[in-house]
């Protein structure tokens, strides 16, 4: 009668490699999230940023250090520059609706 030796080294060294290629095909979790900043516009003293944590900050004070060009409507102009304060800072354009640009930032957790 032959030994079963060589039938359970040959199925014990499959599982091995079986359970090696399982352990590093496996994909990490993913920790990232998105943070979100919503522009709110209410005319140029009172336009403001809602942060994330319920920050609100009010952006009339630096819109009006800027000057604006002839002819160039203000909700454009002043939501422009705005959304690039917030670029400059990480965050990319998600939405927006006819008052308000919602920014994102990818974050790691």
């Amino acid at each position: 009668m032959k030994s079963p030796r060589p039938i359970i080294a040959l199925s014990l060294l499959l599982l091995g490699t079986l359970f090696v290629l399982r352990l590093f095909a496996a994909e990490s979790k993913s920790t990232s999230a998105y943070e979100y900043a919503t522009i709110r516009w209410a005319g140029k003293e009172n336009t403001h940023i809602v942060r994330p944590g319920g920050l609100v900050e009010f952006i009339g004070l630096e819109l009006r250090k800027l000057p604006k060009p002839d002819r160039a409507d203000d909700r454009a102009f002043y939501m422009n520059l705005a959304m690039n304060g917030l670029t400059k800072e990480g965050y990319e354009f998600a939405g927006m609706s006819s008052d308000e640009i919602v920014m994102r930032k990818l974050v790691n957790r």
